[in-house]
């Protein structure tokens, strides 16, 4: 499978993490959108599109976003295992989101992120270059 197309989206807010949106095309054929480029302390990575977790509602079945403390159909209380504590911040949240697309294997991996990180490059050289008098 061959990446035959990657648009990248600059954010703003240069004191922020997320820095991109990408959109990768594969084979001319299947689209992958909302990838986002993060500042990590290890430099930039990517993260692949993700949707967060719903639980549902004892009472009425309605699904609810993790760590919600009332539903958001019914107004009952949800249950307590569903809430968090300070000190289990770090470990819920990546359990908040799950990819609705992501590579399988390392090697591919690390083909798209070195794809979509020189695309990363070359705008954010685009858009300096625009600045410059």
């Amino acid at each position: 499978m061959e990446i035959t197309e990657v648009r990248i989206a600059l954010k703003d807010s240069p004191d922020k993490k997320l820095k991109a949106y990408a959109t990768v095309t594969f084979d001319n054929v299947f689209v992958v959108r909302n990838i986002k480029v993060i500042e990590g302390t290890s430099g930039l990575f990517i993260a692949m599109p993700s949707r967060r977790v719903k639980q549902p509602c004892p009472k009425c079945g309605f699904k609810n976003e993790l760590r919600s403390k009332y539903c958001n159909q019914c107004a009952g209380s949800l249950p307590a295992s569903a809430k968090t504590t300070a000190s289990d911040e770090t470990v819920s949240s990546s359990k908040e989101h799950k990819d609705i697309a992501h590579p399988i294997t390392q090697d591919f991996r690390e083909y798209l992120q070195k794809k979509v990180l020189q695309a990363y490059e070359q705008e954010k050289l685009k858009g300096n270059a625009g600045l410059s008098p």
